[in-house]
């Protein structure tokens, strides 16, 4: 086999990579970098290079430069681009189809698509000579299962022979890009991509799980020339009557990649279970012998999965040619996605330490990525952020970034949430009874670990959650045991925020990374006459935190209101406007804000408007329902306009906030203002009740004591992360763990 043509890196190398597919559905084109924004920002590409990364992957694509004729082609935008990688010192892996079927005059069905494809990539060649890496076409094997097996993507053909001639046409397209391109740079390398999934069963799928395994490696297989004779994919091709000459002309023109670019998900890994009443019938299909359920293996598998270590070293053992990571993302929350990537991190360093040639890490989706939830057949806004979060005004930095700059330097890098093993290596992980696989061969690599990098010794420190008997405690406490966040939840005779003395005790018992302060006074009404016991819970208590945490060097959380605000504004309130509180209650909290920031600039401040949770008694909507639903009606405020949140929204919103290392104030809500009648009657309606008992009345009559704003609904300058109001309430009865009786079975089952 052709060796690689550049020398192994002294050290595990980082590289980065944009989520960048063009792929069709019927006559739409879904563009993620329509998508994302990078159209409009060139300085995306500087935040990038900050990172510290060696390498990009990034699109040249063919779709977006010459959708009609090549003559035709506009090469201004990706020039400029190309060119400020350059400059930057960042050298492009310049990909040009990336889950695509190529401009509207050809797809992957197309014969002729290899010589077109050519053609487009001679012309990058010549036009920039300097670049030295390039990935013709990204994951054919994935994307003919997509567009020809499935039907997802176009041409959406679902029969075995299309999806062959599918993958081989993407094949041959890579070969005869591969050459163009060399024509022009004999040194330019192919960074060949690939999904390298892997699929277990149960002893009697294992057939299928072993052809399975076998056509994983197909792509590969076909680029080194190695799919003749007795191989068992050559046997499988003319068994469905694809030609000798179709695939044979790999073995007399080899083309073997430079670099194996293998890009591991969670869910690329399988089980196949017969027993299909054990699974949702969306997994259940049949391949003509048996039945079968084709779902997660993390989810079933009492192994857990092999994971990015063993799949590495089986690529390594099989082919011997430098290795790339070259997507390494986990659509997750925060430390999820910390602890996937120091997964894949830990498993390519191990194996260069026995030996292995792994090149590079590949921080992937750096801005996020776009509907992956629906295979990209959709356009419904649903994103997950990367490295960078887009729902800000400026691309955001996540604590992704961090990580990225450490191991761009130094090879390494810790965050207390990394003491804490990732969900997938979690009990907790499994849906359905546990299944063992059959017995699979020990890694060939002396010593090798069976699953995951080395092993870290990491002490555990807690988070330190104030406020045991609050809702906001206790969400946090709740949700932090489902992030796998260790976390100790105080209560007021355990940790008095009023008390410096006690602060100090608590701390230097607990050994926190950081402190989230949910406690204080929240009787609005009753602060009007209970002043100074509200100013010591709301405003000094969080001050005295504050002052603790910065003699530390600990990141502090706290919480603030909608209420700093009088609603003189007319309009929602963002993060820069002047509180103006008019009662008692929100002036303890806008001096809190002052206080807190004053003591510790770099603490982290929530503002959020009126709680509703799926797991407390008190709350609005719960209290609301339980009336509506005994057929009584139900009074609420028809003149105030407020943001309703969402407990579990504010809670994943703020933590993330919190490991991002954010500071300053920041307002946490769910978008969309409405008043307190309205919002009754929105949830009336999705619990099927009788929204007409709802009676709005002006605050005039409803007896409150403390003054509020008209209007103290909130938006964001900084970035609206937390979801809209309507899908809040959706998961809100989703979630609910709390009854109204007596409908309240009936109104489960609906939703």
């Amino acid at each position: 086999m052709k060796p690689s043509n550049s020398p192994t890196p002294a050290s595990l190398e980082l590289w980065g990579g944009i989520e960048c597919t063009v792929n069709r559905v019927g006559d739409a084109y879904f563009d993620q970098f329509q998508w994302n924004g990078h159209y409009e920002r060139l300085s995306d590409l500087d935040l990038m290079a900050s990172l510290g990364i060696r390498a990009l992957r990034y699109p040249v694509s063919w779709e977006r430069i010459a959708p009609s004729e090549l003559a035709d082609a506009d090469w201004s935008w990706i020039t400029e681009r190309l060119c400020h990688l350059r400059a930057l010192g960042v050298s492009p892996i310049a990909g040009l189809v990336h889950h695509g079927s190529g401009p509207r005059h050809t797809n992957l069905l197309d014969p002729q698509f290899p010589q077109k494809l050519a053609e487009f990539a001679r012309e990058v060649a010549t036009r920039f000579p300097w670049i030295e890496a390039y990935t013709p076409v990204n994951e054919p094997l994935t994307t003919a299962r997509f567009s020809a097996l499935y039907g997802h993507w176009y041409p959406h053909a679902t029969d075995e022979a299309s999806f062959v001639r599918a993958l081989l046409i993407q094949c041959r397209a890579t070969v005869e890009a591969m050459r163009a391109i060399r024509e022009v740079n004999p040194k330019a390398r192919l960074v060949q991509t690939e999904d390298l999934g892997k699929t277990h069963s149960t002893p009697l799928l294992s057939y299928q799980a072993e052809f399975e395994n076998e056509r994983r490696w197909i792509t590969f297989d076909l680029l080194c020339g190695r799919v003749h004779g007795d191989h068992r994919m050559a046997r499988h091709f003319r068994f469905l009557g694809i030609g000798e000459e179709e695939f044979g002309w790999f073995a007399e023109n080899p083309c073997p990649p430079d670099v194996l670019g293998i890009n591991h998900y969670l869910t690329s890994e399988r089980f196949l279970d017969q027993r299909i009443k054990r699974y949702p019938q969306n997994t259940h299909g049949d391949n003509g012998i048996h039945q079968y359920a084709d779902v997660e293996a993390v989810r079933v598998r009492a192994e857990g999965i092999d994971g990015p270590l063993a799949l590495l070293n089986e690529a390594w053992e099989r082919y011997h040619l430098p290795i790339a990571v070259t997507e390494a993302h986990l659509g997750c929350t925060r430390e999820e996605q910390l602890r996937w990537l120091r997964e894949v991190w830990d498993a390519a360093q191990t194996l260069r330490e026995h030996g292995a040639d792994i090149r590079a890490v590949t921080a992937w989706s750096l801005l996020g990525a776009h509907e992956w939830n629906s295979l990209l057949t959709r356009n419904e806004g649903y994103y997950e952020p990367g490295a960078f979060d887009l729902r800000a005004l400026q691309p955001l930095p996540t604590a992704i970034t961090t990580m990225l700059r450490g191991l761009a330097r130094d090879g390494d890098f810790d965050h207390p949430v990394l003491a804490a093993r990732g969900w997938w290596r979690d009990p907790k992980r499994l849906l359905y009874p546990p299944v063992r696989s059959q017995k699979e061969a020990a890694p060939t690599l002396t010593h090798l670990p069976r699953r995951g990098g080395p092993t870290r010794k990491q002490p555990v420190q807690p988070l330190l959650i104030t406020g045991a008997t609050g809702t906001l405690g206790a969400a946090f406490a709740r949700l932090g045991d489902l992030r796998g966040l260790s976390h100790r939840l105080t209560s007021r005779r355990e940790l008095d925020i009023t008390d410096p003395a006690s602060i100090e005790a608590m701390l230097d018992q607990a050994r926190p990374w950081a402190v989230v302060n949910t406690a204080g006074y929240g009787r609005v009404d009753d602060a009007e006459r209970e002043r100074e016991q509200c100013f010591a819970q709301n405003a000094d208590g969080p001050a005295f935190l504050a002052q603790a945490c910065a003699r530390r060097g600990l990141p502090l959380l706290t919480f603030s209101s909608d209420l700093v605000f009088d609603g003189s504004k007319g309009a929602p309130y963002v993060e820069s406007d002047i509180p103006a509180p008019l009662s008692v209650y929100g002036q303890s909290k806008a001096e809190a804000e002052r206080r807190v920031l004053a003591a510790h600039p770099d603490a982290l401040v929530v503002r959020t408007g009126a709680f509703f949770g799926p797991w407390d008694e008190g709350n609005f909507v719960i209290l609301a329902l339980r009336a509506l639903s005994a057929g009584k009606p139900w009074v609420a405020a028809e003149d105030v306009l407020v943001s309703p949140t969402y407990v579990p929204d504010l809670v994943h919103y703020s933590l993330n906030l919190l490991i991002d290392a954010q500071s300053g104030i920041w307002h946490g809500c769910n978008e969309g203002a409405i008043s307190w009648a309205d919002f009754a009657r929105r949830v009336a309606e999705r619990a099927g009740l009788d929204a007409s008992l709802v009676e709005g009345r002006p605050t005039a009559e409803l007896g409150w004591i403390a003054p509020r704003p008209l209007n103290c609904s909130l938006a964001s300058e900084r970035g609206q992360i937390m979801p809209s109001l309507d899908k809040a309430i959706e998961e809100y009865f989703q979630e609910c763990t709390v009854s109204w009786k007596p409908l309240e079975r009936q109104l489960r089952r609906a939703s």
